[in-house]
């Protein structure tokens, strides 16, 4: 059987695998994480208009979290939704 050439992040989970540091989650805790993530699919483009520096706030925000802009606008959306 031919082995396949793993990087070396790949070679630490398949390690990690070995060593029993991955368990098996139970049937609900992943029928949870399917749901959430199900929710969480993008089903809509939006296109609108922003001003400039409102987006340029926007951008800096999102960098300071470490997100990328259009990501940080979406959950901040999707949290006003919510509210």
């Amino acid at each position: 059987m031919r082995r396949i050439k793993l990087t070396k992040y790949e070679q630490s989970i398949e390690d990690a695998i070995e060593r029993g540091e991955y368990v098996p989650v139970s049937k609900e805790e992943d029928e949870r994480y399917r749901r959430m993530l199900a929710a969480y699919r993008k089903k809509a483009v939006l296109h609108m208009r922003i001003n400039n520096n409102d987006l340029s706030l926007l951008k800096s925000k999102a960098k300071k979290l470490g997100l990328k802009y259009q990501t940080f606008i979406a959950k901040f959306l999707h949290k006003m939704a919510h509210a």
